[in-house]
């Protein structure tokens, strides 16, 4: 019989983190229950927890979780107990909508997003949609993987749409650009990071 598991839960938007047992879960149809070893915290992590962004509540946030597999649910095949993978932002698509037939689920018109509407791996153990997890290399420890999730997701999507320029200009300098001035370096590109002044309001 499967014991409970711990999770940080946000109640409320601007109220702190409150720690929780609950029932360990069993995943569904497709899906995988994940032991929880690593978790970056995103800045959207901080907008759901401030009300900034509003979705399901209680919840347990974050999206950038890696860990391994302790549990299959029925039809899954890709993945196998132990296998270690990571849980990003997009959590599930419908898989029918004019974007997600074209390719960009990340657009999908009924999506569902880790830590925001289903939830996520501020916990010991998390469930997650098979089709969205992602097999992480041995080259990456937990740790350092778990930024990739996110932050490297979304500033490598942004550096393929560069098209292999030499010259880049960041706007911002968050965890994104921070990895992407890495990737960008490593290629021989020359990098801008672009911010601004601190405001010093009396």
């Amino acid at each position: 019989m499967d014991q409970g598991f711990h999770a940080m839960q946000l109640d409320a938007p601007g109220a702190s983190l409150r720690r929780v047992e609950r029932t360990m879960p069993t995943p569904g149809d497709g899906e995988i229950r994940i032991a929880v070893a690593a978790y970056g915290v995103c800045r959207t992590d901080l907008h759901i927890a401030d009300g900034d962004i509003s979705g399901r509540l209680p919840i347990i946030p974050d999206h950038e979780i890696v860990g391994r597999v302790d549990a299959l649910g029925a039809g899954v095949t890709r993945f196998g107990p132990g296998d270690r993978v990571g849980v990003p932002w997009l959590g599930r698509s419908c898989g029918v909508c004019p974007y997600c037939t074209a390719g960009d689920e990340n657009l999908c018109d009924a999506p569902e997003f880790t830590g925001f509407t289903r939830d996520g791996g501020f916990a010991s153990h998390v469930v997650a949609d098979a089709r969205f997890c992602l097999t992480i290399p041995a080259a990456f420890d937990d740790v350092y993987a778990a930024p990739l999730l996110c932050a490297g997701l979304i500033g490598y999507r942004a550096y393929r749409m560069a098209d292999g320029a030499k010259t880049l200009g960041l706007y911002g300098f968050g965890a994104a650009a921070h990895i992407l001035a890495q990737i960008a370096i490593a290629d021989d590109a020359d990098v801008y990071a672009f911010t601004r002044t601190a405001c010093r309001c009396a």
